[in-house]
């Protein structure tokens, strides 16, 4: 896949904000500072189409980039910023579960975890949330520049056991800084589109 041309659609806190359920999505979900946005903008091969942050929790919206005029990619807020108010993370919890729970065109969302550190309860929650839906199957560990090759396998295991994945299940390691791993995460989304 070439991404040619990515564009920022709408950018939602509800439903009625959403563009028209016609074109095939692909959703990507992780912890505040997980490297979401970098990641994007790896696949997208622009330096800001999505706005990288130094702080945490700075997407609190539903962002929808048209990718070539044929499909979208989907940037869920990030969840489990501590410095955050109770009530905005319940509107968060509300705003995603709103999405996952009646988006016909969702094809799959792409969870991503910090390669460094064991996936939280927060990672674990959002992972069951993706498996109720039929939503799983798919986790990129980021920020894979900053462990060793030796650890590397150590700790994809260790987020496989966590997360309950399956052994049809993928654990990608990315690493935006590197620009390494994004080959076989786009491999991964050309069979999604074609399925």
């Amino acid at each position: 896949m070439i991404i040619k041309k990515a564009d920022l659609v709408a950018v939602a806190v509800k439903k009625s904000q959403y563009p028209e359920d016609e074109m095939k999505e692909i959703a990507f979900a992780g912890r505040s500072n997980v490297g979401k946005s970098s990641l994007l903008n790896l696949l997208v091969n622009r330096k800001n189409l999505a706005r990288v942050s130094g702080s945490p929790g700075k997407t609190r919206t539903i962002n929808f980039y048209q990718i070539n005029d044929s499909f979208r990619i989907v940037d869920l807020p990030g969840y489990g910023y501590a410095k955050v108010s109770k009530s905005v993370t319940e509107n968060w919890g509300d705003m995603i579960e709103s999405y996952l729970a009646g988006r016909h065109s969702l094809l799959k969302v792409i969870q991503l975890v910090d390669i460094r550190h064991t996936p939280t309860a927060q990672d674990v929650q959002m992972y069951e949330w993706l498996k109720h839906y039929g939503l799983d199957g798919i986790v990129v560990a980021t920020k894979a520049d900053k462990i060793s090759r030796n650890e590397l396998s150590k700790n994809i295991g260790v987020i496989r056991k966590t997360l309950g994945l399956s052994a049809e299940d993928k654990v990608i390691p990315v690493s935006s800084l590197k620009r390494t791993g994004y080959d076989e995460l786009f491999v991964e989304l050309d069979r999604l589109l074609e399925e």
